[in-house]
């Protein structure tokens, strides 16, 4: 997973507030409550230092979507009397919190949206396709596409002879020219979004059609779907249902693929490395292609940190090149700091997978 969109959290040297907060709005007096465990945690923030600008800074953006049904959470990154992020998360946080530390603490939200994927929905039909494709971390599309090909003689004529023939040779024609253009919003789709999978559904043999016109890498992903129509609510939305369902055992399955390459590497004693320690100097080198944490902080080591050098992570505070300046924080901020600046990508290890719960696939090995 890409960790680009943290990069504005790390926009500042002042210390940043990092809020977790349940969102969900399952009673009537949801709101009253979130606005409650809001005022706990801005006023621990107020304990721990924050000041009275980056506060209000947050006051604004606090409460979640009231729009967004089911449950849900919020992290909130802000600093210097400025909001630096503000995330909906896919499910509410393991607790309510909020801490002032030199760096942001993107952890919780990492997970969160390393348990999803992107992706793109199709409903095809004869005359071409909705298109449908969804970001990490949205309850709307983030971006739709609807093409509808030429209804000319798109109904083939049940008569013999010359006319016939006509007619079946035109429908086959449109047919064949709406799925192209229905595989070019596909292929844009994916694209737009990064879509890790894709599912399809509606007429089988638009579908089919559809197929033939897709690239062989959006082919790799593609998962068809029973039911599903363009022109049908009820169709839509037994496509909708099956997506749903068939998502989460897409997500698994890819991010499983993504730590068997760690894994096998690590088997193989070359191109990952496990453990706090020798994955941070692993980061300090730019070697580092995937990071691979826990989300179980339990035992979470702190870690000396650099205001200058984001790369610049040790256990021991003598290592970096100006200690006077160091700080402490937990290893697994200071790690996501450092894989950010170097454009390293994350996933989410599950179980006992590596020492410490800490890991990296590597980009290149170097000479010990």
């Amino acid at each position: 997973m890409d960790l680009g969109f943290l990069r504005p959290l790390y926009g500042t040297t002042a210390p940043v507030a990092s809020v977790y907060l349940d969102t969900t709005r399952a009673t009537e007096n949801a709101a009253k409550e979130i606005e409650l465990r809001w005022r706990g945690l801005r006023e621990s923030l107020a304990e721990q230092g924050a000041d009275g600008d980056t506060l209000r800074a947050l006051d604004e953006v606090a409460g979640g979507a009231p729009g967004i049904p089911g449950p849900q959470g919020e992290a909130l990154f802000a600093a210097g009397g400025r909001l630096l992020g503000a995330f909906t998360l896919s499910r509410p946080p393991l607790r309510d919190r909020a801490v002032l530390l030199p760096v942001p603490d993107p952890l919780e939200l990492v997970v969160d949206r390393n348990r999803q994927v992107p992706y793109v929905v199709v409903a095809a039909d004869r005359e071409g396709a909705d298109v449908s494709a969804y970001a990490v971390a949205r309850h709307e599309p983030e971006t739709r596409r609807s093409f509808s090909g030429s209804t000319l003689h798109i109904q083939k004529v049940r008569v013999g002879g010359w006319a016939h023939k006509q007619y079946q040779r035109r429908s086959e024609n449109l047919w064949e020219a709406n799925a192209q253009e229905a595989a070019r919003d596909v292929e844009e789709a994916v694209a737009e979004v990064g879509a890790e999978v894709v599912f399809v559904g509606g007429d089988e043999r638009a579908v089919g059609k559809l197929r033939d016109h897709l690239s062989k890498t959006v082919l790799d992903i593609l998962v068809e779907q029973p039911g599903g129509g363009r022109s049908d609510a009820a169709a839509l939305a037994s496509l909708r249902e099956s997506v749903d369902r068939a998502l989460e055992q897409a997500v698994v399955q890819v991010r499983r693929e993504e730590r068997a390459v760690f894994a096998t590497a690590l088997a193989r004693g070359e191109g990952a490395v496990e453990g706090v320690a020798d994955t941070a100097e692993a980061l300090r080198r730019a070697q580092v292609e995937t990071l691979l944490l826990t989300a179980d902080r339990r035992g979470e080591p702190q870690l000396w940190g650099s205001p200058a050098d984001p790369l610049e992570v040790s256990a021991e505070r003598d290592r970096l090149a100006d200690p006077a300046s160091a700080f402490r924080a937990p290893a697994s901020t200071l790690l996501l700091r450092a894989a950010t600046r170097t454009d390293a990508g994350f996933v989410e290890l599950s179980g006992v997978e590596a020492r410490e719960g800490v890991g990296a696939v590597l980009r290149f090995v170097t000479a010990e």
